[in-house]
């Protein structure tokens, strides 16, 4: 996979959020008049689009019946031993570095999928679109 494009109201507010969980600015672009960029992290590349007349995006966490982008998963198995640590350290860095917290959809629990059992959270980014973050346990 080469990215995953995600429309935001506010780029500088989207970088600094994706960047507080550890995404480094890749490069800055405008495509068609709107402003974009590349960030890396997580093991995966990002291009965020600002949108310029945003509508809030769906509740696709709290609604059910909502079809459609439901959320990205970033997999930490490689990079923590322990999610909830993990999810706490970004916490104090959103609220000194960033000025607000982090938005938890869904604190860390087990969770068996498929044969595995994975430790689960879910967080929302600065548009409150879901993020899974995931560790693979078994």
């Amino acid at each position: 996979m080469h990215h995953i494009a995600i429309r935001t109201a506010d780029i500088q507010r989207s970088s600094g959020f994706y960047a507080g969980l550890g995404f480094a600015m890749e490069e800055r672009f405008t495509t068609g008049g709107t402003l974009a960029c590349w960030m890396i992290g997580l093991g995966t590349r990002l291009e965020l689009l600002q949108v310029p007349r945003p509508r809030p995006a769906a509740d696709a966490f709290g609604e059910e019946t909502y079809t459609g982008y439901y959320h990205i998963s970033f997999d930490l198995t490689q990079i923590t031993d322990d999610l909830s640590t993990w999810l706490a350290a970004r916490q104090a860095d959103f609220l000194k570095q960033q000025g607000f917290p982090l938005k938890v959809l869904l604190s860390p629990q087990q969770q068996l999928i498929g044969s595995h059992v994975y430790e689960v959270a879910f967080i929302a980014d600065g548009d409150g679109l879901p993020l899974e973050l995931l560790r693979c346990l078994t």
